[in-house]
């Protein structure tokens, strides 16, 4: 049974030789995410760390870094927003933008890397990456007190990301997206706002690429600890859902509950000096061991609630697949 074969019947719910296995990592510094329009290198060096980990690890599956092309690009070539009023430099972007056909190319040439395995374009939401743009505090002021403006900026920014991601799939090869949400601050901006605001665009981008028959993963963020509602989360079309479950203190187990019983991804904290960087091998492969004992192997992908530090050794990462071999 090759890669894709194991993953896609994890997706299904069916038994499986062994559990699947995910981690990635980014490539770039973190002053580099937003450079890839600016910097011709940058995609250059992305592929390249692609390329170096499919070849070395062969994972299981594959979540394609967007490194680079975190931000989303502005009218005129303006690199910054400052005040409110500039978020009308945020227009839906056509096709053939520079900054949609670089990420077709990052798609169509790291799904030629690994043959019979399962690809996922890393897609951030819009108010995801409009807090990366402006910072969390202004997005949930600005969603606050300029609730229509912010609100039209996030529609805006949704089609230029819809209009990406149906180019990702139809162009790029990627069998689905990994959408990145996450409510920017559960304490401020409640959940009937995210309802309201924000969760119609996320849930279009996932049923847009589902008529296209992606598989996606919804990743629901736990980035500098935010915790998040999952009620808003329960009914979004994906076929698989990942969260940061050491950060909300729900585990896998129970997620698949929640979810009623539909594949889950995840499983490891991700923090810097975390076990899976710094634990002894028997306690990797005991935590490794224990999240498929509580969860059972059906619909189980094991990995780590996000992204994992840069420079951990593949040799680690490979002690978690070996775990779940025996």
């Amino acid at each position: 049974m090759n890669d894709r074969e194991l993953v896609e019947k994890a997706m299904a719910g069916q038994a499986v030789p062994r559990v699947p296995v995910g981690f990635w990592f980014h490539f770039l510094s973190d002053a580099e995410m937003g450079d890839g329009l600016f910097d011709k290198t940058v995609l250059e060096r992305n592929l390249k760390g692609h390329r170096d980990y499919l070849e070395t690890f062969k994972p299981d599956l594959v979540k394609i870094m967007t490194d680079g092309y975190f931000t989303y690009p502005l009218a005129g070539g303006v690199r910054e927003i400052k005040t409110i009023a500039e978020l009308e430099l945020i227009e839906p972007l056509g096709p053939d933008h520079p900054w949609i056909r670089d990420q077709v190319k990052l798609a169509q040439t790291v799904t030629q890397m690994k043959p019979d395995t399962c690809y996922f374009y890393n897609i951030f939401s819009a108010s995801t990456t409009l807090r990366f743009m402006v910072g969390r505090n202004v997005l949930v002021e600005w969603l606050g007190k300029e609730e229509k403006v912010t609100a039209a900026a996030l529609g805006r920014l949704n089609a230029g990301l819809k209009t990406l991601t149906q180019a990702i799939i139809k162009e790029g090869g990627a069998d689905g997206l990994y959408l990145s949400v996450q409510n920017p601050d559960i304490g401020r901006l409640g959940d009937w706002l995210y309802q309201e605001l924000i969760a119609p665009g996320e849930i279009d981008l996932l049923n847009s690429t589902n008529a296209l028959g992606a598989k996606n993963i919804l990743h629901i963020c736990g980035y500098e600890g935010v915790r998040n509602n999952f009620l808003p989360y329960r009914d979004y079309p994906a076929a698989i859902y990942s969260w940061a479950a050491n950060v909300e203190k729900f585990s896998l187990a129970q997620g698949q509950k929640f979810f009623q019983g539909r594949c889950v991804l995840g499983g490891f904290p991700n923090a810097k000096g975390s076990l899976l960087q710094t634990g002894q091998k028997q306690d990797v492969v005991a935590f490794a061991k224990n999240l498929v004992a509580e969860a059972g192997r059906l619909g189980v992908i094991v990995g780590a609630d996000c992204t994992i530090p840069q420079g951990i050794p593949y040799e680690r990462l490979g002690w978690v697949r070996e775990a779940l071999a025996s």
